[in-house]
């Protein structure tokens, strides 16, 4: 199992399995406010890469399981974000805009929507499966999945704030894929998509990234020795930072400020 695949042109993509996450139905169907959100996420996270074009209305509404008009509202709340832009014509569609670093906004949004108390919750779920992976891919994972791992590290960029995103995320579905467990890394999908966006919104401070490009090459370290307590650890020390900075950037709005201070 594999987290990415190439196109012709030689680009990375997700594999399959994120971006049928993307699409699974919603729980509660009826709100435009949600297929904007899902899609939202997929586009910041990197599962929905630039220039790609979105399934039709029609068929977006089939796999959310909403109504025609709904998928309609939600495209048109993308657009007004910036995320999508709408082509006429027989080449014509939904088509996904790089957001760059321009998100503040959306991601501004979506972080004043979580409590404290629901962001430490949030760290501690992510932690507990991400460290899961960790310590399993330690235990399972053979030379030449440590050489691909150490390869795909090689070529991770975690330079600028939007690439560190995708590529942090990433890299905990590759410990998920190297765990061997089909629940894991299913698990670990349905988070990066639903969570990735909010959870590496902290890639946007350079210390945070270094540190995070620093701890992935000590996790991939200790899980190519099979030292699964010091894979799990390096895994929690990362996340307990990430969440730190969540939590700043979190009191930070709530008394007026901006997520960067």
């Amino acid at each position: 199992m594999t987290t990415s695949t190439r196109d012709a042109a030689g680009t990375t993509r997700p594999a399959p399995g994120a971006r049928d996450a993307v699409f699974a139905q919603l729980s509660d169907a009826g709100r435009a406010e949600q297929v904007a959100r899902r899609l939202a996420d997929a586009i910041v996270l990197g599962v929905l890469t630039p220039g790609e074009r979105l399934p039709s209305e029609a068929e977006l509404a089939r796999r959310f399981g909403v109504a025609l008009v709904t998928a309609r509202e939600g495209l048109g709340m993308l657009r007004e974000a910036g995320l999508v832009e709408t082509r006429r014509g027989r080449d014509g569609g939904s088509f996904v805009v790089h957001p760059g670093d321009g998100d503040e906004a959306l991601l501004a949004t979506r972080l004043r929507g979580f409590s404290q108390v629901e962001l430490s919750d949030l760290a501690v779920y992510v932690t507990a499966i991400a460290a899961g992976c960790a310590d399993r891919a330690a235990e399972r994972s053979t030379t030449a999945d440590d050489a691909r791992l150490a390869a795909w590290l090689d070529a991770a960029d975690f330079s600028g704030p939007s690439a560190a995103r995708r590529n942090a995320g990433g890299f905990l579905l590759e410990l998920a894929v190297l765990s061997q467990s089909t629940r894991l890394v299913r698990e670990q999908i349905r988070l990066q998509a639903e969570f990735g966006p909010l959870l590496w919104l902290g890639m946007r401070d350079a210390e945070l990234r270094a540190g995070t490009a620093d701890s992935a090459r000590v996790i991939a370290d200790a899980v190519a020795a099979g030292d699964g307590n010091a894979a799990r650890a390096e895994v929690s020390a990362l996340l307990a930072g990430v969440a730190r900075w969540l939590l700043s950037a979190r009191a930070r709005i709530e008394t007026g400020g901006t997520i960067d201070g």
